[in-house]
């Protein structure tokens, strides 16, 4: 089990991208241009699931009643170096912490944004967007999404932007190690549906569940992370095809 779990956290490693490659190579894809999101299928034979049938994000709208088991949120703190590599600028989290759905343990690997929000909710967009990514023994990938409106200071952004690393490839320890539960709302409830990476190589089959309610954010706050990437870091708006999206 040791075994596949290190497995799991390379993947989602080079999946993410890391700092010490970033600082000496030239990302392969972006958010404009050639390199643009309409491009990523044609840049590398590696993310032809980019042009797949359940790619993320999309608008969350339409819900099916399902239900819905609660999550079990098991979160120790482990947030210990931020890094921007980038694309997003990231948390990287020690073994430890976990959800479990589906009976399934998913261990937290790292969390990171996108400013302004990738997932709409009813066609409305927020400025800001967490993604708290998991996997488990075997790989498998889950993402829950926390949603930021704009108001008052974020207590857990506030210690893990302590030192907001400017330039991709620039990484720094934490002073003391942050708990992302402090991140999600007091309000656990979720909606759930069947996604993709959203980035490359936009891998399919991940378990996507978004926070029904948003938590807070100052305006200097989220100002801060748009001017560490220099542009927006939100893939738009992919089909919903046949999916349904369960509350």
């Amino acid at each position: 089990m040791k075994k596949k779990l290190l497995i799991s956290y390379a993947v989602l490693s080079l999946t993410f991208g890391s700092a010490s490659a970033l600082a000496s190579e030239k990302a392969d894809w972006g958010y404009s241009g050639h390199q643009g999101p309409e491009n990523w299928a044609k840049l590398s034979g590696d993310n032809l699931s980019c042009d797949g049938k359940n790619q993320s994000p999309i608008n969350l709208t339409g819900f099916i009643e399902a239900d819905l088991t609660p999550l079990i949120f098991d979160y120790q703190q482990g947030g210990e170096q931020v890094i921007n590599n980038g694309h997003t600028v990231q948390v990287n989290y020690q073994q430890g912490s976990s959800i479990t759905i589906d009976g399934k343990h998913f261990n937290l690997l790292q969390f990171h944004f996108h400013a302004p929000s990738e997932n709409h909710i009813n066609g409305h967009s927020y400025p800001l967007e967490a993604h708290l990514v998991h996997a488990d023994k075997n790989g498998n990938l889950a993402v829950v999404a926390v949603m930021f409106k704009e108001g008052k200071s974020n207590a857990l952004l506030a210690k893990a932007w302590q030192s907001m690393p400017k330039h991709a490839g620039e990484q720094h320890k934490l002073t003391s190690k942050v708990n992302v539960d402090k991140l999600l709302p007091k309000n656990r409830d979720y909606y759930r549906f069947n996604g993709s990476l959203t980035t490359p190589p936009c891998s399919e089959g991940v378990r996507w569940l978004v926070m029904k309610d948003a938590v807070s954010a100052s305006k200097t706050q989220i100002e801060n992370f748009e001017s560490a990437l220099h542009e927006a870091n939100n893939r738009p708006i992919q089909p919903l095809n046949a999916r349904s999206v369960m509350q």
